[in-house]
């Protein structure tokens, strides 16, 4: 049910009370999202309660759920099945993402104070460390801090709000080219606190939509390999 090489243990039980069915959706998306649950893997309602620790109501609502926001697939007939994204999807997702991530950094070149820089500086460390020691997974989730902390630092609440709605998406599209993209990814990121420390707004939005812009091509290259 899970990709080959899931340690047994991996997916913790979820614990009671609470919206249950709730817990059950995130516990999925995550494993969806860090393709530990790979794109076209059938998904068995059964396996994964046993997993969850859960009955499997609460596992067919969360399906149900995801299909519409188009994680899952729903067959019929044959299942659930993790959504395969094409390559329209992942162009017009990376593109849409390229567009605010340019705008935050050049609010944030504007607005970052230096406890802004110092947070930065602190994921960069981390994120390099992460990639020095082939944590792929840690350097996923410190890539998304990263991007975060720009967009927060942008103090901008809607662009914020569209960001966070294809965040988990990005990180779908990233995980599989994380290692790939490794010591140039943070690179970039270097060069992007050069920029925001000087003030420069230009150089920010430059950097940041070729930064946004390489990670697109790089998922494109992949998909066609």
């Amino acid at each position: 049910m899970l990709s080959p090489g899931l340690p047994q243990g991996a997916v913790p039980k979820l614990e009671r009370p609470g919206p249950l069915r709730d817990r059950v959706y995130e516990a999925l998306l995550e494993l969806i999202t860090t393709r530990a649950l790979q794109p076209g893997q059938h998904l068995v309602e059964s396996e994964l309660a046993a997993h969850l620790g859960v009955s499997r109501q609460p596992v067919r609502e969360a399906l149900q759920r995801l299909n519409t926001e188009g994680w899952v697939d729903l067959r019929p007939a044959q299942g659930a099945f993790v959504h395969e994204p094409t390559e329209e999807e992942a162009d017009q997702l990376l593109t849409v993402r390229t567009l605010l991530e340019a705008e935050a950094a050049r609010l944030a070149a504007l607005h970052a104070n230096q406890a802004d820089i110092d947070a930065l500086d602190e994921i960069q460390g981390q994120g390099m460390t992460a990639v020095a020691e082939d944590d792929v997974d840690a350097a996923v989730a410190l890539n998304a801090r990263f991007h975060a902390k720009i967009m927060e630092i942008a103090g901008n609440a809607v662009l914020a709000e569209l960001a966070a709605r294809v965040d988990r998406r990005v990180r779908w599209y990233y995980t599989p080219i994380a290692r790939q993209r490794g010591h140039e990814s943070w690179a970039e990121h270097r060069e992007l606190i050069t920029a925001i420390v000087a003030h420069d707004e230009q150089s920010a939005t430059r950097l940041m939509r070729e930064h946004t812009e390489h990670t697109r091509r790089s998922y494109h290259a992949r998909a066609k390999s």
